[in-house]
């Protein structure tokens, strides 16, 4: 819609907001002119050129409005009857009890976890037992640990695998000499020492015969059941501390032979 001022026939456009803010009492933006916009309300705009928009003439009998959109509902009158008053709806949730939050069992809504710790605990004790089997080496080596295990083992009526290291093994001493009695044979002695703090198994001997050069000519490895005669120190192994000697048997490789090694796995 359009309206125009007055005083400086400027033409603006309105909505009916704007219209029923002041009753159609507006202010020209441009000359500050206050005029009554609904005088000179158009829906379209003239062809151009003109100069006023056509005014309204005064004492119009206001139109009539027939389209209705709400229509408020009378009230029912006190005469009417109890059975022909709308009955209320029924509400089906009346007669449910509800118990507030804090009086219930908390303990019957909580979730059972035992079951989940137990197989947590579970996991973390097979966890832990991998663990030390992997390391089971470097626990009985251990001053600390070693100890312990040894005496829980002992309750338990178990045994502890060997654990061996041959850093700890010294040799004190070594000889070899024509044996006296086989014709064609080495006799090789040595003395071992255990250096450990733990008990170890018998080491594999490794003997080596060499030339002038220093090239081997001759290598035997020996198996601790090749050597030791005793079962029952086979299986107990050699002590902390412990020293033992060893006898070797071994083939004359002849003349060239003149110098050995003796080493352990």
């Amino acid at each position: 819609m359009y309206t125009q001022c007055p005083e400086c026939l400027s033409v603006f456009s309105v909505d009916a907001r704007t219209l029923a803010q002041a009753h159609g009492f507006v202010m020209c933006g441009h000359c500050g002119a206050g005029f009554d916009c609904i005088s000179t309300l158009a829906d379209q705009l003239p062809p151009e050129p003109f100069d006023e928009l056509p005014s309204h003439e005064p004492g119009v009998e206001p139109p009539k409005v027939e389209l209705v959109v709400y229509r408020p509902q009378p009230a029912l009158p006190e005469a009417v009857a109890e059975e022909d008053a709308p009955q209320p709806l029924r509400d089906d949730f009346a007669d449910l009890i509800i118990t507030p939050r804090f009086a219930r069992d908390v303990r019957a809504d909580r979730p059972r976890r035992w079951p989940w710790v137990l197989a947590c605990l579970f996991l973390l004790l097979g966890l832990a037992a991998q663990l030390a089997w992997a390391l089971r080496d470097t626990l009985i080596a251990d001053p600390a640990t070693g100890p312990v295990l040894s005496e829980v083992c002992a309750a338990l009526a178990c045994r502890l695998p060997p654990v061996r290291d041959i850093d700890k093994l010294r040799l004190l001493a070594r000889d070899v000499q024509s044996h006296p009695t086989v014709p064609g044979a080495l006799l090789i002695s040595a003395n071992l020492r255990n250096d450990a703090s733990f008990t170890q198994p018998w080491p594999i001997v490794v003997i080596r015969l060499s030339d002038g050069n220093g090239k081997v000519i001759a290598m035997r490895r020996l198996n601790p059941y090749e050597y030791l005669d005793d079962m029952d120190a086979l299986r107990r192994g050699i002590a902390p501390g412990a020293s033992a000697a060893l006898v070797f048997e071994v083939e004359d490789p002849g003349h060239q032979a003149v110098a050995f090694d003796l080493g352990f796995e």
